[in-house]
């Protein structure tokens, strides 16, 4: 049995992911500040039901993690040996009104994180990072090699910044580090900030969908079980201190993964797919292009694939029904 520190424990991965490693056996504490970006109704939903299926396997600590002090008072006595550090000021747009939360979230609470892995000495630390980082790359797929420097937003910037600071981590200290580029997860539980949750919500209401770059949009779209079993196989891989070079190119204990389904679906087909499991047609909004947008992401898996046996196998044929179920029961619908 491991016990292992889940930040962001009360967002979309966070909370699956506590979940799979307590089915397992793992012990989890997890942390989240329950900012109110999104519902907090929806993250306190997600906590009650971790604390109703794995009781005193789970420990919730209310902090906020870029709070250094507050972060080491609150672990003081508490024994852990992995983190996975999934806690973030997440959403692409949102940097663009309010970019000092992301400086406090992904930054410095990256840093205090990092320090806590340190101090520690924890066998392995996995962090979220995002597909955000490839910013405008246009050859496809993306791939964990590529040029990372030209980033289009600050939530993209702030998760580049993450990735140099683990790699300054991995040298300095030798604290085993792995980055997972995520690219478009969803599934139930997800964010209401995300496209399939905003157009069910539409589609169910019988409103217009918003429909950016007049469609002409690609997403890796990865369902959540999929990113789970390989957040998991990470989590139970730390990267070898052995000074052979890493998927991103490190030769500190440092790896960087592409973590996607590896298939670039359109946005009108995604939409079709909606509209069949909603049992409802959209009405399509066509809007421009938004600022720190990016008309595709793709994802080249085939480090993490060679690594650690990653193999995705959900389609949104298969997924995207599932969040649907998930949504009606939800909301009572």
């Amino acid at each position: 049995m491991a016990i292992i520190l889940v930040t962001g424990a009360a967002g979309f991965i966070g909370m699956h992911l506590a979940d799979q490693l307590m089915a397992r056996g793992d012990r989890v504490i997890g942390v989240d500040n329950m900012n109110d970006y999104y519902a907090v109704g929806l993250k306190r939903d997600r906590i009650a039901r971790l604390r109703q299926d794995h009781g005193d396997r789970f420990t919730f600590l209310e902090l906020d993690f870029a709070d250094d002090k507050a972060l080491e008072a609150a672990l003081a006595g508490l024994e852990f040996d992995r983190i996975a550090h999934l806690g973030a000021q997440a959403g692409v747009r949102y940097s663009l009104e309010n970019p000092r939360a992301y400086v406090q979230s992904n930054l410095v609470g990256h840093l205090n994180l990092m320090e806590v892995a340190r101090q520690r000495q924890v066998a392995h630390m996995v962090y979220a990072s995002s597909s955000s980082v490839y910013g405008g790359n246009t050859q496809l797929p993306f791939r964990v090699e590529d040029r990372v420097d030209h980033p289009v937003s600050l939530y993209a910037a702030t998760k580049r910044s993450d990735e140099l600071m683990s790699e300054t981590y991995a040298h300095l200290y030798r604290v085993p580090m792995t980055g997972l580029r995520f690219f478009t997860v969803y599934g139930p539980w997800g964010r209401p900030d995300m496209a399939l949750w905003i157009f069910t919500k539409a589609i169910l209401a019988g409103e217009p969908i918003p429909v950016f770059n007049h469609g002409e949009m690609q997403r890796d779209f990865t369902y959540i079980a999929d990113i789970i079993a390989g957040v998991i196989a990470c989590l139970d891989n730390p990267p070898p201190d052995d000074g052979q070079e890493k998927p991103g190119g490190s030769k500190a204990p440092h790896r960087l993964y592409n973590i996607g389904n590896h298939r670039a679906e359109q946005l009108g087909r995604m939409i079709d797919v909606l509209e069949d499991a909603i049992g409802r047609k959209a009405a399509r909004h066509y809007l421009p292009m938004q600022p720190g947008d990016v008309p595709a992401t793709y994802a080249d898996i085939s480090a993490i694939q060679q690594d650690l046996g990653f193999q995705p196998a959900t389609s949104i044929e298969a997924g995207i029904p599932h969040f649907v179920q998930w949504y009606r029961d939800y909301h009572r619908l």
